[in-house]
């Protein structure tokens, strides 16, 4: 029987049956299919991080090839962050009307084809038409893959399965970042955007064959074909959280409780997200996005060329130095990925604002005099924030429930876009104007925003995705 989630509340038989699948996807522990799916939509997300970042790499060279003022830099930099906007949104409605899967797919495709034509820009206008339609497929990838890899999981070790998978967003930065500091010095700024483009094309092969979200499937009342992706789950472990005969009490309880909830649902709209129960919610993880990235992308895609323009550091020189703030990053989101189940996502938020805050601080108020303390507090207090964008795409998906997962994240998403084609603009007039200090010193005030924001958050460790959104 198909049951369309966009009408009236099922009955209570299709209710129950609807609740028999979600708790047999929480049932499953992490598995070798679970595993599978991670690598295989990771690769997508590696090579978003790669394009998002490629052209701080090659803005160093660009700069002095086609004599870009520090305001044409930053808008360079925001026309991606633009098209990523319209992408999240775009893309975040496909994904709950047509599925994660083909959305995603095609979000690939239109990052990796736009990325290969940016290495043929003759020109700033060119190049800033093309940023802008790769960021359409770069903004809609992540956040459906964050809502995907959500709703394959089950509630303990949520946040190590998901931050892990999400440390392949830093690695593809990492990835970016090394690529760029040996190959653009090497061989020129064009093979930075097809060394990111081409792989991308080759994956989507493999992106295509990825088993829909059963929890998206049984959502829309296709419960066959969530059965047959369950049926794969279960098939790939002897494993489970509960013995179904030993433990047959607590199983009736819980599926009771998911039918109920079912029963009880509202009728989907995106205006759900504005309801009196969403609202501070949404408004929460808005202003969490938008002060985060703000604080992550101005500093990242600017590195590069402050060391090379205000510090008048070789290119090559430069470009290692931009390089070493990702490693940090990296590491500091793997100790994330370790810890978070234990910690909490609001308090290592808390955490993250407050250090990343302090250290911006320190480094306005010293001047910002030499490259060292740059390399030493911004990079600091990148990698710090680093693990709290990447937290953001656990925690978002976490307080919405399936019906508006997608397009709930991508709403959200859409402001780390638009802080982040912000940041970079305000930098380059900020720098013209006020010198670098003040830089710095706006970046510490976006932290002051994020840290009242998180003390709001809606604490979601260990719990069931059923259970934190009604």
């Amino acid at each position: 029987m198909k049951v369309d989630s966009f009408a009236l509340p099922p009955d209570p038989g299709v209710a129950r049956q609807a609740a028999q699948l979600l708790f047999r996807i929480e049932n499953v522990p992490f598995s070798r299919w679970h595993t599978k799916a991670r690598i295989i939509m990771g690769s997508a997300t590696f090579f978003d991080a790669f394009d998002a970042l490629a052209l701080a790499f090659v803005l160093p060279v660009l700069i002095g090839l086609w004599h870009l003022s520090p305001l044409e830099v930053g808008t360079l930099i925001a026309a991606g962050y633009v098209g990523q906007v319209i992408g999240a949104l775009v893309f975040g409605w496909a994904a709950e009307r047509f599925g994660r899967v083909p959305s995603v797919t095609t979000t690939v495709g239109v990052m990796s084809v736009m990325s290969i034509a940016c290495a043929f820009a003759g020109n700033f206008q060119m190049l800033f038409a093309l940023r802008f339609l790769q960021g359409i497929g770069v903004g809609g990838e992540v956040p459906i893959a964050a809502a995907y890899i959500n709703e394959l999981s089950q509630a303990k070790g949520r946040g190590r399965f998901f931050i892990l998978y999400e440390l392949i967003f830093p690695l593809g930065l990492l990835g970016a970042a090394q690529v760029g500091a040996f190959v653009v010095p090497r061989f020129g700024w064009e093979y930075m955007f097809l060394v990111g483009g081409i792989p991308g094309l080759l994956i989507l092969f493999f992106m295509a064959r990825l088993p829909e979200s059963p929890r998206w499937l049984t959502s829309k009342g296709r419960f066959q074909d969530a059965e047959r992706v369950i049926e794969g789950i279960e098939l790939s472990t002897v494993k489970r959280s509960l013995d179904v005969e030993r433990d047959k009490a607590e199983v009736e309880s819980r599926v009771a409780t998911l039918a109920a909830g079912l029963v009880n649902r509202k009728k989907s709209s995106w205006k759900e997200l504005f309801s009196p129960f969403y609202r501070p919610r949404t408004l929460v993880v808005w202003l969490l996005w938008a002060s985060s990235y703000f604080v992550a992308n101005g500093i990242n895609n600017w590195l590069p060329s402050l060391y090379k323009t205000v510090y008048h550091m070789p290119l090559q020189e430069a470009l290692r130095m931009a390089s070493l703030t990702n490693v940090l990053s990296t590491c500091a989101v793997l100790v994330c990925a370790l810890l978070v189940d234990r910690v909490g996502r609001r308090r290592w938020a808390t955490a993250s604002f407050l250090i990343s805050g302090t250290l911006l601080g320190m480094l306005a108020l010293l001047g910002a005099s030499s490259a060292w303390s740059v390399v030493i507090l911004a990079s600091s207090a990148y990698a710090v924030m680093g693990t709290t964008t990447v937290l953001l795409y656990l925690y978002t998906p976490e307080i919405y429930p399936t019906r508006m997962r997608a397009i709930g994240t991508g709403l959200a998403t859409s402001w780390l876009r638009l802080a982040s084609a912000v940041a970079p603009a305000l930098v380059g007039v900020v720098l013209s104007t006020k010198g670098i200090a003040t830089v710095f010193l706006m970046f510490a005030a976006a932290n002051v925003f994020g840290l009242i924001a998180s003390m709001r958050m809606v604490e979601t460790t260990n719990r069931a995705l059923e259970d934190i959104s009604p």
